[in-house]
């Protein structure tokens, strides 16, 4: 039976190997046919030659992965054992970065591969379109950039928006002032803020404009510049929204566009305005798009548990 053995250098065991050795029970699953032992500052694993050069190789981008992140858990074995390259997940040294010092001193950054590669598109592209099911920290990731250039003085305000389907966009039947109507539909945009502004400063922001919250409808005939603008729930809009929206496009703005295509909430036979979008604008320089998975999913566990099973039965269909 061949062997291989893997020292492990300048790394804690520890860490890589996680509690009780989950990280070890997770390779082992990727790998069934290998014996794989960890001991100490060494993992022994014994096989067949041509798994083992795998196993191997997979190993080592995992010793890169955490050399460079000092973190190591499910999603990112999963999504280094089960990609083609390392092009897949690897992202540059700025994207792993903290993007803003929240409240209370928390440190807010990209934690996934796909996020990562989001915090990138947004540096070299003015439109980004960041697609996947809930959970996968688009709209918190983006809301983070957003703060991040306002802070550094990139932008003048932030801008976010959503289609208010639930309340058939006009809001007219709903009772109490105007934002009172808005801010249940706002509330994820509000939860990310509060996360990252001081409750004083954040007032001051909303007052004096600086940060504006409004349903799409409010974007009509406006010309959006010096602004970072978010249009959250994207997959809501129909066509004729979402060329208003991107047409509002002024001089340095930047605009992110998320999404979840599997959760379209338009009534039936309309098309959804944000997978037309993906589709004319595909190939347009200076758009990007990261579609996020549910490997991205950093809520909790059975989250991704649940999508797994609503996946399953939706493909059935």
């Amino acid at each position: 039976m061949n062997e291989i053995i893997i020292e492990l250098e300048e790394i804690s065991p520890k860490e890589f190997f996680g509690a009780q050795n989950t990280n070890i029970e997770l390779l082992k699953k990727y790998f069934p046919k290998l014996k794989i032992v960890a001991r100490g500052t060494k993992i022994k694993a014994f096989g067949d030659e041509e798994l083992l050069e795998e196993f191997d190789r997979r190993l080592t981008m995992l010793l890169k992965h955490f050399a460079k992140y000092n973190k190591l858990d499910e999603n990112v074995i999963e999504r280094v054992l089960t990609s083609q390259s390392s092009d897949d997940y690897k992202t540059s040294e700025k994207s792993g970065e903290v993007i803003v010092h929240g409240v209370g001193g928390k440190l807010i950054k990209a934690q996934t591969p796909n996020q990562r590669k989001m915090v990138e598109l947004m540096r070299k592209n003015d439109m980004v379109f960041a697609i996947g099911p809930a959970g996968t920290g688009k709209t918190y990731t983006g809301v983070a950039l957003a703060v991040q250039a306002l802070k550094n003085k990139e932008v003048k305000r932030i801008i976010l928006t959503r289609p208010a389907v639930e309340a058939g966009e006009n809001l007219g039947f709903l009772p109490g002032d105007l934002k009172e109507k808005l801010d249940p539909y706002m509330q994820p945009l509000y939860d990310a803020l509060r996360d990252m502004i001081a409750p004083e400063k954040l007032a001051h922001y909303i007052e004096n404009g600086t940060i504006q919250i409004a349903p799409l409808a409010f974007m009509r005939g406006r010309t959006l510049d010096n602004a970072f603008v978010i249009l959250d729930e994207g997959q809501n809009t129909t066509h004729a929204q979402m060329k208003m929206f991107l047409t509002r496009m002024g001089k340095n703005a930047k605009f992110l566009l998320t999404g979840d295509p599997g959760q379209i909430d338009l009534p039936r036979r309309t098309i959804s305005g944000l997978k037309e979008a993906l589709l004319i604008l595909k190939n347009v320089e200076g758009v990007g798009m990261i579609f996020l998975d549910d490997k991205d999913v950093i809520r909790h566990k059975l989250v991704k548990k649940v999508i797994e099973a609503y996946k399953s039965i939706e493909n059935a269909d």
